[in-house]
């Protein structure tokens, strides 16, 4: 196993402007080849390394730190490719969270950013909805994941060609379509989801044959794991994000970095 610096690529720095004539053929289109590249590989190494053969310019990674971002982690130092990797600091983590970074930052010795929400905005927030205010309704919890997560998300990807993520199919309905890659125009950069198609098992497997550090939340029923006042463990028998905001209905159980692809976006 490579204990390469996970560095960020020369392609572009964060804050640069996209750009988006990296993708003449159109975003779609890049992507949609793309996704049939990955799908056809066997090894999340391989998906990464052709994702960094084929994006040009900077490919962040978002990581949560939770167990299939741990996964990614692993296989990008495994491949020794420059990948930008941040965390957002929501403010609101468990210790165990932060702790696992530490373990990851001591395992695999990256260079993790660290990206904060402004300060002003969280002062504004608590101040109009208090500090506990986002279990009072759906928006008021939508907007304290807004100023904590997607505000500082689109601060850590701009100029970012490319975006990694942990997602897995079998995480929720609501991912059962993530492909491989797909165009995000919001963001306006590639998506890219390498383990789309493991299962838990498999996951599980990956973990436990590469030594992969992880959050010892999971081991106490924690197997998704957000901010701690967001976040519970579940029991037998549930869907494994049913800890996340465990008030709310099933439908819309998402803090805003993810857009649900909708059936006719997965290509594998």
């Amino acid at each position: 196993m490579s204990q390469s610096t996970i560095q960020v690529r020369a392609g572009g720095s964060a804050g640069a402007p996209a750009d988006r004539s990296a993708f003449p053929e159109g975003g779609d289109a890049f992507a949609a080849a793309l996704d049939a590249e990955l799908a056809a590989l066997d090894s999340i190494e391989a998906r990464l390394i052709a994702i960094s053969d084929a994006i040009p310019g900077r490919i962040a990674f978002s990581t949560s730190l939770g167990i299939e971002d741990q996964a990614v982690l692993h296989a990008i130092a495994a491949t020794g490719r420059a990948f930008d990797v941040f965390t957002l600091d929501t403010g609101r983590h468990f210790p165990e969270t932060l702790e696992t970074l530490e373990a990851s930052v001591l395992r695999y010795k990256p260079a993790v950013r660290v990206v904060f929400p402004e300060a002003s905005d969280v002062e504004a927030l608590v101040a109009r909805d208090g500090i506990m205010g986002f279990r009072q309704s759906i928006e008021a919890r939508k907007a304290c994941c807004h100023v904590r997560k997607v505000l500082p998300l689109n601060k850590a990807l701009a100029g970012a060609a490319g975006w990694i993520t942990g997602l897995r199919r079998d995480q929720s309905q609501g991912r059962a379509h993530v492909p491989f890659a797909a165009w995000d125009a919001t963001q306006g950069l590639v998506k890219l989801n390498p383990i789309a198609d493991w299962s838990l098992e498999t996951l599980e497997a990956y973990i436990v044959a590469n030594r992969v550090p992880i959050n010892p939340l999971h081991a106490r029923g924690f197997p998704s794991i957000g901010c701690q006042p967001c976040t519970r463990a579940i029991r037998p028998g549930e869907d494994i994000r049913a800890g996340r905001w465990w008030w709310e209905n099933e439908d819309g159980k998402e803090c805003g970095l993810h857009n649900r692809p909708k059936p006719k976006e997965a290509r594998a």
